[in-house]
C-alpha cells in the first residue's frame, strides 16, 4: 500500500525558562524556533478542489497560524503555554496536542529549539485519522 508523508513547517521567536535545570537554561532566555507539522496517508483526493493532494498545504498553514500566532511567537512560553518546564519534548506534544483535531492525518510534531538541537513527538497510540 502506497503511504505519503507530508510536512509543514513553522516558524516562531520565543523566550522560555526551565525552573528546574540546573545549567544556564534555567535563565530566561529566547531561540528561533522552528516545528514540523508530520503527516502519514494512504491515499489521496481523485477529484474536487484537493485532486492529487493528501491535504491542500494552504489549509494546514492556516491551521497552524493561528496556534502560533496565539501562543508561540513573540511570546513567553511559561506563561502561553501553560507549562511550567517548556522543553522541546514538552513543547512537542503540547503542539501535537493543540492540532491533532485540527488537522487530518498528523501522526507526529517536530521542534527544532536550536540548529543542533530537535525533538520528535510520536504520541504512543496512532493518531492522526480524519
Amino acid at each position: 500500500m502506497a503511504t505519503w508523508r507530508l510536512e509543514k513547517k513553522f516558524r516562531f521567536e520565543a523566550s522560555h525558562e526551565l525552573p528546574h535545570h540546573p545549567g544556564k537554561c534555567r535563565r530566561l532566555h529566547g531561540h528561533s524556533w522552528v516545528g514540523v507539522a508530520m503527516l502519514e496517508a494512504n491515499n489521496i483526493h481523485a477529484d474536487g478542489p484537493e485532486a492529487g493532494m493528501v491535504v491542500d498545504f494552504g489549509i494546514l498553514g492556516e491551521r497552524i497560524d493561528n496556534l502560533v500566532e496565539s501562543h508561540l511567537d513573540h511570546w513567553h512560553l511559561n506563561e502561553t503555554t501553560g507549562l511550567e518546564n517548556p522543553t522541546s519534548e514538552e513543547l512537542a506534544r503540547w503542539v501535537y496536542e493543540r492540532l491533532v483535531g485540527r488537522i487530518p492525518f498528523l501522526v507526529g510534531v517536530r521542534i527544532e529549539e536550536t540548529c543542533t538541537s530537535a525533538c520528535e513527538y510520536w504520541p504512543e497510540a496512532g493518531g492522526g485519522e480524519a
